[in-house]
């Protein structure tokens, strides 16, 4: 049973990791095997749960969003009545998407990512285990860092030197994916260093990673990715000096400046493109939207036009056709702004989706940060940086669309969610003492349990 039940844990990290290295898994071949792998590890969770007679789930409310994106997805697919007769066709059905094909990919899409999810909290039932994500994120993306700074001088057009694209950056096929990526995983580090959440002894490592993450994403050129860490960073400050003394609070801002002026210096030192230089090339150019101005204001016109349904999920492609004024050459897929695309696909409805789901993060985001347990809240702050960051960053671009960065956000959530209970096995300080709770904390995980609730498999025996 223990076996079973690491191999669906450990399953889940290296599933993240693969999908990083799979080009981000936007390609429909890696997409269909993501899904083949999650019904998978999905199979050995319920097999986990027969044989010990009951299944670990958990009631954690970051779940619903995304089920609840899900089921309208499916809704906007249902057809009532037929659209008139056109150009000689006649029986269409009249449905809210625009695209019910896209709408139901996007939901397929959706309840996996959700399968993940809800598997990933229901094994976070242990204080190591959360340690155990933290070393993944901290080991995987010090190298796949170092991996995507030496890439980008041996094939900087080409991924692997074999996949060759316009601005690609490590595995990602787009810099910003690779920029949002990163600007996560350099959060939790960072954050636990900047809360005193990490032994003497790990410092040095903890730092070093921190540098080479930072380097890698200034050199991945995405100017959303440098604005997106510089807020994820301000975030931590904020959470980390309001409980600290006047001294303490100048010696952490100077080592966070003495750390940024390492990233930087790096940067130059290494050389090539970087998101600095970006900045200062649009200064000169005296343009800071890159046609994203353009597209805003034709989704806005997207949004009045289907509200208050929305046009359909995934179906922003066809929404946008009518609409758009340019000349035709470039098909614009995504509104490079995930707040108002989730108005455009799912209208009124997809806004209070959202909204609930920004509410619940940042409620959390208080609470947990706030935990009397010094390892955890660290890693809470860490956590909650990357997850703001990313919210920054959809300010300007769309990098939740895709998988692999939709799955390390994920996990991150996992890390904010599961960082606000209590565990047997917590450990109190950073420096290894281990120490047992009298009460234990009531938790989000609910066990199905054989008899009286759910039974999994078996009948009961009397």
């Amino acid at each position: 049973m223990k076996i079973l039940n690491s191999s669906i844990f450990v399953s889940l990290l290296v599933i993240v990791a693969l999908a990083t290295l799979a080009y981000g898994t936007v390609h429909q071949p890696t997409l269909a095997l993501f899904y083949l792998v999650m019904t998978a590890v999905a199979m050995i969770w319920l097999l986990a749960g027969w044989i010990k007679g009951e299944l670990t789930v958990s009631r954690h409310i970051f779940q619903v969003p995304l089920i609840a994106s899900a089921i309208y997805a499916l809704i906007q697919t249902i057809p009532f009545g037929h659209i008139a007769e056109i150009a000689g066709i006649s029986g269409i059905p009249r449905t809210l998407s625009l695209s019910p094909f896209d709408s139901t990919m996007s939901a397929l899409h959706m309840l996996v990512l959700a399968l993940f999810f809800g598997v990933l909290l229901a094994m976070v039932d242990r204080a190591k285990r959360i340690e155990k994500i933290v070393n993944f994120i901290l080991i995987f993306g010090f190298a796949y860092s170092f991996f995507a700074i030496l890439q980008s001088f041996l094939s900087p057009t080409r991924i692997y030197g074999v996949l060759e694209r316009l601005s690609p950056f490590g595995s990602f096929v787009n810099r910003h994916n690779f920029a949002a990526f990163i600007e996560m995983t350099i959060a939790v580090p960072l954050g636990m260093l900047m809360s005193g959440a990490v032994r003497r002894d790990r410092r040095l490592f903890y730092i070093t990673a921190v540098v080479w993450m930072g380097i890698a994403l200034l050199m991945s050129g995405s100017r959303g990715g440098l604005v997106a860490m510089l807020a994820g960073v301000g975030l931590i400050l904020v959470l980390t000096t309001r409980a600290h003394g006047k001294k303490k609070k100048l010696i952490l801002i100077g080592v966070t400046a003495a750390t940024a002026v390492v990233i930087v210096t790096g940067a130059i030192m290494i050389g090539g493109e970087t998101s600095l230089s970006r900045f200062a090339e649009t200064a000169e150019a005296g343009d800071v939207t890159t046609d994203r101005l353009q597209i805003w204001t034709v989704t806005l016109k997207v949004i009045t036009s289907h509200l208050p349904f929305g046009a359909g999920i995934g179906a922003f492609g066809q929404a946008y056709t009518p609409f758009d004024t340019s000349n035709g050459l470039s098909r614009v897929e995504q509104a490079h702004n995930d707040y108002l695309q989730v108005l455009a696909d799912a209208g009124l409805v997809g806004a209070l989706i959202a909204a609930g789901f920004l509410y619940s993060v940042f409620f959390t985001i208080r609470r947990t940060t706030r935990v009397e347990n010094g390892y955890r809240r660290g890693v809470a702050v860490g956590a909650a940086a990357g997850i703001f960051a990313v919210l920054v960053h959809s300010l300007f671009d769309f990098v939740l669309h895709t998988t692999a960065v939709t799955l390390m956000f994920i996990v991150l959530l996992t890390l904010l969610a599961a960082c606000g209970r209590e565990y047997e096995d917590d450990v109190l300080d950073v420096e290894g003492k281990q120490h047992r709770h009298r009460r234990r904390k009531r938790t989000n995980v609910t066990p199905l349990e054989s008899e009286g609730k759910v039974r999994i498999g078996r009948q009961a025996d009397h």
